[in-house]
């Protein structure tokens, strides 16, 4: 039957269901064997002698009523702090369930609701419809179960000391969003008036927390009550936010450049009554729910390091988003996504939707389709707690809710915080001019603060001189803070490397002219190469596979030269040897999209799965995930798994380079800035499949030229490799150099198997990292007159073109540059200035002029011509025009295009 027949079912059918019940209470549907407990507890507690045969159909009326209040009294529960009246839901009416006025003075015995229908309503409408409340009709039947029990059974009374606890946490949050208020008139800092009440939620998670095995949090958030999170939670110094109101904060920073101070992160350490737990704020920029996937990457690593990857119950993330975001925005439901799959859970995520109740000046009818912003979650089928904002014990039971379920279910769960907006969308902004009936009743509303404290004095917990005093003291406090802070101003401290990153620092310019040593024995590589090679006994892959198994040990034992995949796979299994770990995720990598990667391998007889990488080193793991169907949010995970664990190769690979778009956000505000806004410092690598085989404009560009445009200050490393042994090093570099910088592949596609593109296990014994390769065929260049300089698969249509045509020179190399940034500018400079004889330097590329890595090698490559004594001369171009789109979708025209600038290179052997 499913999960709701008891709305539809006629008493018959509950006597034939009561029957299979009494014979084995297993047998029948969750919802009916809680129903007849229920019924049999109340017999035993009334003494009353009623049979099975003695149900009514009245009797199941109001079961049925009462089971609606259980999934829809959220709909009249009183959670908007801003209105007197509920709203009336015909889900909860009588009628609907053949129930009249005149039934309510007769008696019933539902499960644990005896007494008058009446009553049975008061004590309905006081577990569901107050200001704490669930929706957990959609959820699973055990959880929806503990949900309810949580609900109907009577809370623990807060005690007067947790009671004055609150209440100075609002009084602290309070009071910092006045004095801010008062000193810095107009500036924007997002407060958290209105929400004041999220503080004290996030120290009961704490406090709760680390009496369930919690040991670490971490937490993602936008703009809004950021500022009070950091100085009343975290405890980041009053006089550092001062400091960055004042603007003094970042004159110690030297080349970064910063972050304004609601972006910013931080760490420390909470003392709680069970011991201490470590928090940490991750920095985020304006995009919002970004840093949803990047939070949850920093756990999953975090718990990695604990060595919590079963129960996953040491390091719990809280993300806090804004209403409008949470429904708006695609990345929450990639977020959601993650959160059972094997390869991204994290044991749970505690949500707090903080509802503002308008979005930026937009009314929630206009932002989403639904009737709560936190409906996205039951996408998910996600337990969501409703909590009114200005009921702050409320908002506290329900944080204690959250965290139990957390660490008992392991897996998400939502907390809806009903409140308002103070002010508008910032301090500068005037939201009556939107918003004007809210906006006069909002002003005239009393804070959290000021509701809990006439509570606490109606109750002789406090008195009125004692709260006056307790503000008034916060606002003094702050007083010195400041005038200390103008007299001797605070400077931003940069991040400590310790911990994991002990060891390590921030990477320099001068820091790139000393390659490490990435060679690695011969022994090794054949070692790893029979362990990459051999299948347990039993296990029967695909027969091309089995090829395809047999042709990579004769790469290993040097008898055949190593390909694209089989060198990726000595990189990792290389690493892993010696001690690194290696994660790789992303749409069907484990494969690899054009079949080279083969890292897990599928017994065609049995499905099982083995991955020969696993066995090289039994400390040591290789993880390999294919992801779920997103970009956006499976790199941000990425991001955050790579920030907090620097011992790890971690690394995305795009299914086509194209897709990277879909992570521009991820890309443009984490990984390319992140170190000059925030020092924070990632070896991420980036595989994004790149180049022009006529397979139309979706899937030939990675768009090289937006990762080029946004490389200074050695932010990043972009590369084009044309060998394997090329990839072998520069993922070996990733983890031997003594700092961390990302790494983007323009990763190829035809090459993947293109004769020429193998090299020899001497290469990666013995070879090394080669930022520039000079053209094979020339044995100097001395008497070159053209150089044409380019990257990727294009080299190799030239060169295949001037082979076919039997056409050699002295006068031209073809010179391949394999790392884009840091530009190469010393060794092209040497290359120029090898020759007395240049007449003119080239730049040939597939894609459009306007596109592709010309716009920023031109300019590059006239420096390092100045340097040669070349001032004079200007790099030719040669390649498509400018474009709209990346490619054409024609394949006859694609390949007359690659045709003309192939000919164009072959009129210098003229």
């Amino acid at each position: 039957m499913e999960k709701f027949g008891y709305l539809n079912a006629n008493v018959d059918y509950i006597e034939s269901l009561y029957q299979e019940y009494s014979k084995s209470p297993d047998s029948v549907p969750l919802e009916w064997k809680r129903f007849f407990e229920g019924m049999e507890f109340a017999k035993q507690s009334s003494g009353s002698e009623k049979t099975s045969g003695s149900i009514s159909e009245k009797d199941l009326n109001v079961y049925r009523l009462i089971q609606a209040f259980r999934d829809y009294g959220h709909f009249e529960a009183h959670l908007n702090p801003l209105q007197n009246s509920r709203a009336k839901s015909e889900e909860l009416s009588l009628q609907r369930y053949n129930l009249a006025d005149a039934d309510l003075a007769q008696n019933f015995q539902i499960g644990p609701y005896q007494g008058t229908l009446k009553s049975i309503l008061e004590t309905l409408r006081k577990n569901y419809c107050g200001t704490l409340t669930v929706q957990v009709a959609e959820t699973k039947p055990r959880i929806r179960e503990w949900f309810i029990k949580e609900i109907e059974s009577t809370p623990t009374a807060f005690a007067k000391d947790e009671k004055i606890q609150i209440l100075n946490s609002l009084v602290k949050t309070e009071a910092f969003e006045k004095f801010l208020h008062t000193r810095y008139v107009g500036a924007k800092r997002f407060s958290i008036e209105g929400s004041d009440s999220a503080i004290p939620m996030l120290e009961k998670i704490v406090n709760r927390g680390t009496g369930l095995g919690v040991q670490e949090v971490v937490i993602g958030m936008a703009h809004r009550g950021r500022l009070n999170v950091l100085a009343n939670f975290m405890g980041k110094g009053y006089g550092d936010i001062f400091s960055e109101f004042d603007g003094k904060a970042f004159e110690s920073l030297g080349d970064l450049d910063g972050d304004v101070k609601y972006h910013l992160g931080y760490q420390s350490e909470r003392a709680t009554p069970q011991g201490p737990c470590a928090v940490e704020l991750a920095f985020n920029p304006s995009h919002l729910e970004a840093v949803n996937p990047v939070v949850l990457g920093m756990v999953r690593a975090k718990q990695r390091i604990r060595k919590d990857t079963e129960k996953r119950k040491t390091v719990v993330p809280i993300l806090i988003h804004g209403e409008a975001a949470f429904a708006g925005q695609g990345v929450v439901s990639e977020t959601f996504q993650m959160s059972q799959l094997k390869g991204y859970t994290i044991g749970g995520t505690i949500h707090f939707v903080i509802d503002n109740q308008v979005g930026f000046t937009a009314d929630p009818e206009d932002t989403r389709s639904s009737p709560y912003a936190s409906d996205v979650a039951k996408t998910q089928l996600t337990p969501v707690i409703h909590v009114n904002g200005d009921d702050v014990e409320a908002c506290v039971r329900a944080a204690d809710i959250a965290v139990r379920f957390r660490q008992e279910f392991g897996q998400d769960v939502v907390i809806n915080v009903m409140c308002y907006r103070r002010y508008g969308h910032n301090e500068g902004d005037e939201p009556a001019f939107t918003q004007p009936l809210m906006y006069d009743i909002i002003k005239n509303h009393p804070t959290v603060s000021e509701i809990y404290g006439q509570k606490l004095i109606s109750e002789k917990v406090v008195d009125q001189n004692a709260l006056n005093t307790m503000f008034q003291d916060k606002m003094d406090s702050l007083q010195k803070i400041l005038e200390e802070v103008r007299k001797n101003p605070t400077k931003m401290r940069l991040m400590e490397f310790k911990g994991l990153w002990s060891g390590l620092k921030r990477g320099l310019a001068k820091d790139f002219d000393t390659p490490p040593k990435t060679q690695t024995a011969m022994s090794t590589l054949k070692k790893v190469g029979q362990s990459l090679t051999q299948v347990p006994q039993g296990f029967t892959p695909h027969s091309k596979i089995e090829k395809l198994l047999e042709q990579r040990k004769q790469m290993a034992e040097g008898q055949k030269p190593v390909d694209w995949g089989m060198a990726e796979l000595m990189a990792y299994g290389t690493l892993i040897h010696e001690g690194t770990s290696v994660r790789l995720s992303g749409q069907d990598c484990g494969r690899g999209t054009f079949t080279h990667r083969h890292s897990n391998l599928y017994d065609i007889k049995t499905g099982e799965v083995f991955n020969p990488l696993k066995t090289i080193h039994p400390e040591k793991e290789f993880c390999v995930y294919d992801s779920l169907l997103s970009e956006m949010g499976v790199l941000g995970f990425e991001y955050g798994n790579s920030i907090s664990d620097p011992t790890f190769l971690t690394l995305w690979e795009a299914q086509f380079g194209d897709f990277v778009n879909g992570a521009q956000i991820i890309i443009d505000q984490f990984i390319t800035a992140g170190e000059s806004k925030w020092l924070q410092m990632t070896g991420l690598v980036l595989l994004l499949p790149h180049g022009y085989e006529g397979q139309g404009p979706e899937h030939s560009s990675a768009r090289l030229e937006r990762f080029l445009q946004s490389c200074a200050q050695y932010n990043m490393q972009v590369a084009n490799f044309t060998s394997p042994a090329q990839l072998f090093h520069a993922l070996r570099r990733q983890v031997k150099r003594d700092f961390r910088k990302p790494l983007i592949v323009m990763s190829p596609k035809s090459l993947l198997r293109h004769p020429k593109v193998v090299c020899s296990l001497e290469e990666l014994s013995q070879g090394s990292f080669q930022e520039v390769l000079m053209d094979p065929k020339l044995e100097s260049t001395k008497n070159v007159e053209n150089f044409v300089f380019c990257s990727g698969k294009v080299y190799f249509d030239a060169d295949d073109a001037r082979d076919k045509n039997k056409l050699s020179s002295d006068k031209t190399a073809l010179i391949r540059i394999e790392q884009l940034y840091p530009f190469p500018e010393k060794k092209i400079a040497e290359i120029l200035s090898s020759s007395k004889k240049i007449k003119q330097v080239m730049w040939m590329q597939e894609e459009p002029k306007n596109m592709g890595a010309y716009t920023t090698m031109a300019p590059y490559l006239e420096e390092a011509m100045v340097q040669a004594g070349l001032g004079s001369m200007r790099v030719i171009y040669n390649g498509r025009d400018m474009r709209a789109s990346p490619a054409t979708g024609s394949p006859y025209k694609h390949q007359k295009e690659q045709q003309a600038l192939v000919d164009t290179f072959l009129s210098l052997y003229k």
